[in-house]
C-alpha cells in the first residue's frame, strides 16, 4: 500500500464477502503467513462467529503468505484448525480474484490517495484507525449499485440475507455434509 518513513513498507490483508461486498482490511509491515492467519483470527472469523455463520471457504491468490506445506505453514494450519476450505486463484488469471482487485482500486482511489495527501502518518496504528473509519463508511453508509447489493449497503445486503444463509447451513448439516459454501470470501495481500 506504500511506505511510511520510520515504519517501512505497508501491506494490506483484505477480505471481501463475495455475496454482499462487505469488506475488511488490516495493515501489516510484512507479508508472512502468520499475518494472514492473524487477520482471519482477529477480524474475519469473529465477525462470522458473532452472527452464528461459519466461514466455510476462502479464495486466495497463490502468494507464499497463503500457500505452503499444510503441515508447517501457519496460514494453512489456521485454515485446517478452523475447517475452512482453501481455494486458490487460477495461475496468471487476476480476473479470478476480480472482486478483490476491484475493491483494491476503490480503496486506492477513495481512501489511500486522499489520506496520504491530507495527513502525514507516523505509525501504522494511525493509518489503520483511519482505514477502519473508511471501511465502516464503505460497509455501512456507502450504497453499491451492482448486482449483489442493488442500491443497498454491503452490511444491509449481508444482514438481509442472514436468515437464508442460516437456513442453507441447516439443510447442509441435515444432509450430513458441509462441503458446499455459504460465505465465500476473497483474501489478498
Amino acid at each position: 500500500m506504500g511506505t511510511i518513513k520510520g515504519v517501512g513498507r505497508i501491506y494490506q490483508q483484505t477480505f471481501i464477502d463475495t455475496y454482499s461486498s462487505m469488506a475488511m482490511a488490516k495493515l501489516y509491515t510484512s507479508k508472512h503467513p502468520i499475518n494472514s492467519a492473524d487477520f482471519l483470527n482477529d477480524r474475519v472469523i469473529p465477525f462470522f462467529d458473532e452472527r452464528d455463520i461459519p466461514l466455510l471457504r476462502i479464495l486466495t491468490d497463490r502468494g507464499t503468505e497463503y500457500c505452503g506445506n499444510p503441515t508447517t505453514h501457519e496460514f494453512q494450519l489456521f485454515l485446517a484448525l478452523n475447517d475452512v476450505e482453501h481455494t486458490k486463484t487460477k495461475v496468471r488469471s487476476p480476473q479470478t480474484n476480480g472482486i478483490c482487485e476491484r475493491f483494491h482500486k476503490t480503496i486506492k482511489d477513495e481512501f489511500y490517495s486522499i489520506a496520504f495527501r491530507r495527513k502525514i502518518y507516523l505509525t501504522l496504528d494511525e493509518l489503520q484507525k483511519d482505514l477502519d473509519l473508511w471501511l465502516y463508511k464503505y460497509n455501512h453508509q456507502r450504497t453499491h449499485q451492482g448486482k449483489r447489493c442493488k442500491g443497498r449497503t454491503p452490511m444491509d445486503t449481508f444482514n438481509d440475507n442472514l436468515p437464508l444463509a442460516k437456513e442453507k447451513l441447516i439443510s447442509y448439516m441435515d444432509e450430513g455434509h458441509v462441503d458446499g459454501f455459504l460465505i465465500d470470501g476473497h483474501l489478498t495481500a
